[in-house]
């Protein structure tokens, strides 16, 4: 358990404000932190302000950054990667003082980690609501459809319907099986069942911007789950 003074130390450090809500976004690195903050900013990579993604970790230090909408009260935080050489798994929750947020998005990619695990299991100790959250569910969706004979060099009339028919299938398919492999990593870790939100990026930027877009998921689900949690946390009416 950390120390009042740990605790004040790192409240300093995230620059810990009473009447705003603390969002943490965590995970191993290279999971895609950055771009799931532009996106529930509904900035795009280049856009001002935005953080900075790449294809390796670009998140070295925590990065602090205000809603655009400054009446949600929310401030994101992109936390450096757990699993690299300088955050090993078992230093991540304590190191990064994610004790003191009060809000953390666990954000997975093609599976569950042990990291993960810590995580949740650390957030339950300190009753922090924790947002269980998939990215690039697009790409994932994508490398089903060629796995069910989907060859994106086809533009005949015939293999865009077929394409469509594909899609609704591989999507169906994501949807099902990682719910699936979740609800059975939190059952094996002995912790509580909750909800995974499956997003796509582009979808995501859309929903945060007041979009319905068609390939959404649960981008608007999150959004407004966030915003809730915000409003209880804030005393917003």
């Amino acid at each position: 358990m950390p120390t009042i003074t740990e605790i004040t130390a790192a409240k300093n450090r995230v620059q810990y404000t009473k009447g705003l809500f603390h969002v943490a976004v965590a995970g191993i690195a290279g999971s895609g932190k950055s771009s799931l903050i532009n996106g529930v900013r509904g900035l795009r990579s280049k856009d001002a302000g935005a953080a900075l993604t790449g294809v390796t970790e670009t998140t070295l230090s925590l990065g602090r950054y205000s809603d655009p909408d400054a009446a949600k009260r929310i401030v994101w935080y992109d936390v450096p990667g757990a699993g690299t050489l300088k955050i090993r798994d078992w230093q991540y929750f304590n190191a990064e003082g994610l004790y003191v947020f009060d809000a953390i998005i666990v954000l997975i990619d093609a599976r569950f980690t042990m990291t993960d695990i810590a995580i949740l299991a650390n957030c339950k100790r300190f009753k922090i609501p924790t947002y269980i959250v998939r990215s690039k569910s697009d790409q994932h969706i994508r490398n089903l459809m060629k796995e069910m004979g989907y060859d994106s060099d086809d533009d005949e009339e015939d293999s865009k319907a077929r394409r469509a028919q594909l899609y609704e299938a591989a999507r169906q398919q994501f949807i099902a099986e990682t719910r699936r492999s979740v609800t059975l990593n939190l059952e094996q870790a002995n912790l509580p069942q909750q909800r995974i939100y499956l997003l796509c990026n582009d979808a995501l930027l859309g929903a945060s911007r007041g979009l319905q877009p068609k390939k959404a998921i649960d981008e608007a689900e999150l959004l407004a789950d966030l915003r809730n949690e915000a409003r209880a946390v804030t005393g917003q009416s």
